[in-house]
């Protein structure tokens, strides 16, 4: 469990400096905005930690009641393997928007016209 925070926050402060100077050295970007990006780039990151975390619970509560219901009735483990894989879909699915909100955010900010210009 260590090791994950430590790596989350390895990559914070990898993206927060490399934002800070890309944004720094290009010379047209004000303080207001690099400050902006870096939030962006921290809550990102929590974003993404936080539906991680929870997809992991809603899995591992899927995958142990499947293993429960195929050691009770072993007959049905077909039934049950395909309801837990479509379920195991369906909860991933949530982790996948977060990335996608996660990287527009981070690449393709609809805010950004307001922040630099």
């Amino acid at each position: 469990m260590k090791s994950i925070f430590g790596s989350l926050g390895f990559a914070t402060c990898f993206i927060l400096i490399g934002a800070s100077v890309a944004f720094a050295a290009d010379g047209t970007a004000s303080p207001a905005a690099i400050q902006y990006f870096s939030w962006v780039a921290v809550a990102s990151g929590i974003g993404m930690g936080i539906a991680a975390f929870g997809t992991g619970l809603g899995q591992g509560t899927g995958v142990r009641g499947a293993c429960e219901g195929i050691a009770r009735n072993p007959e049905s483990s077909g039934k049950i393997i395909t309801a837990l894989v479509i379920g195991l879909a369906m909860i991933e699915s949530l982790a996948i928007y977060t990335l996608v909100i996660a990287l527009i955010l981070l690449f393709a900010n609809p805010f950004l016209s307001y922040i630099v210009g």
